[in-house]
């Protein structure tokens, strides 16, 4: 980093620390933090460079040389299966003169090759081959940069600090809630990313509430107890719970939401039902897929986990959904969306596309339309932060944590 960018740093640092200080409690963020280039710079250096990131499924890199990348903003990052069957993960620049090497979201390769000048790495990230360079160069020295990489019941997580926070309570909870649902052996039946014009937390906060489902998500109120007050759903939620435990699964919750000085990584796991009747995600609540895991029936619910600071994952019976939100630019956000199924389930005999993918495409698909006309009107020179709702706790707790982390 130049002395330039070290001081622009530290005056967007103090900027955001003096809005931080005036930002009503439980209230939405004031507009500089959804809109300017400062607030989005700061997001990166305080959160993204430094907490741990869902990466995507392991099963997307199922075989030696198969790779698909993570970008947020202007970081690109290759996850990659080598031939020792191990996942590594590296910076997508070749160490010549910086150019990317892979371009598109995933594919396969022996040797990656730099489109720029050949240089070539081998698929432990060191350098093969660099063309007409003198005797005494080392190549020893110029393999891609790694990243740091941790899989997680077949999630994968990466973290671009020097020195992560430790995945030790995340991974004890990751492993206890979605063990059971058998995510380490699942695969991924489809992937689809929308661009969505607005700041990434507002698309984090939509999701981590569900005042806004009734209005906005018809589909989705049809299905899931959680458009309504928890005190309303207790009984659903016990009938869920003890039907789990029928069945012989312990899948218990987590609260571990905690700021970057703890030294851990943030996790939230919690449990709610469907309505009577319904057994899974689906257009009509009927079954979408094989049953996942050590499932042998359907619980009628749905366990959910939010990953700080913007990833999502949830499961049903017989799916698994992944939501990652990144950051591309103040005011747009890539929101890529991942569905699980059985790892052995074959498409177009054990479960179609078009059934698997319905609610969460028609979900998200308004989520990017509210969300975006959030974003229009959080730009107004009219905008001034308002109050959350008591039905939206989970949001007032991440807003909490987002003002810790950068303030």
């Amino acid at each position: 980093m130049t002395i330039h960018a070290i001081a622009t740093a530290e005056t967007n640092a103090a900027r955001i620390a003096d809005i931080v200080r005036r930002q009503p409690k439980a209230h939405s963020l004031d507009q500089a933090l959804y809109n300017s280039p400062e607030a989005f710079a700061h997001d990166m250096e305080r959160l993204f460079l430094r907490h741990w990131i869902l990466a995507g499924h392991a099963s997307s890199a199922q075989n030696p040389g198969d790779w698909f990348l993570c970008e947020i903003a202007d970081e690109s990052i290759i996850i990659l299966r080598g031939k020792d069957m191990r996942l590594r993960a590296f910076v997508n620049v070749c160490r010549h003169r910086g150019s990317r090497i892979c371009k598109g979201s995933s594919g396969h390769a022996s040797v990656l090759v730099c489109p720029y000048h050949a240089w070539s790495y081998n698929l432990d990230g060191t350098l093969r081959a660099a063309r007409y360079m003198p005797a005494e160069f080392d190549k020893s020295k110029f393999g891609l940069r790694k990243v740091h990489l941790e899989v997680i019941e077949g999630l994968v997580f990466i973290s671009l600090a020097e020195t992560p926070l430790s995945l030790d309570k995340a991974r004890a909870g990751i492993s206890a809630a979605y063990g059971p649902y058998g995510f380490s052996s699942a695969k991924v039946a489809h992937r689809e990313t929308y661009h969505m014009e607005a700041n990434w937390k507002l698309a984090v906060e939509n999701y981590l509430e569900c005042y806004h489902c009734t209005p906005a998500h018809p589909e989705y109120s049809k299905l899931h107890a959680l458009e309504k007050p928890l005190g309303e759903i207790e009984d659903l939620n016990a009938a869920m719970e003890a039907r789990s435990c029928a069945l012989g699964l312990s899948i218990p919750s987590a609260d571990h939401r905690v700021g970057s000085a703890s030294g851990d990584a943030s996790i939230f796991i919690f449990r709610y039902a469907l309505y009577d009747g319904v057994r899974t995600g689906g257009p009509d609540g009927a079954p979408v897929a094989p049953l996942m895991g050590a499932f042998t029936d359907y619980d009628g619910g749905v366990t959910s986990a939010h990953f700080a600071p913007s990833s999502f994952f949830i499961a049903y019976s017989d799916h698994g959904v992944l939501y990652r939100f990144m950051p591309l630019t103040p005011s747009s956000t890539a929101m890529e969306v991942v569905w699980l199924v059985r790892g052995d389930a074959s498409e177009g005999v054990d479960y179609h596309l078009d059934r698997l993918t319905w609610l969460w495409r028609v979900t998200t698909e308004a989520d990017k339309r509210i969300t975006e006309d959030n974003q229009k009107g959080v730009n107004s020179r009219f905008y001034r932060p308002g109050p959350y709702a008591p039905v939206e706790p989970n949001v007032i707790c991440w807003i909490e944590w987002y003002l810790g982390e950068v303030g």
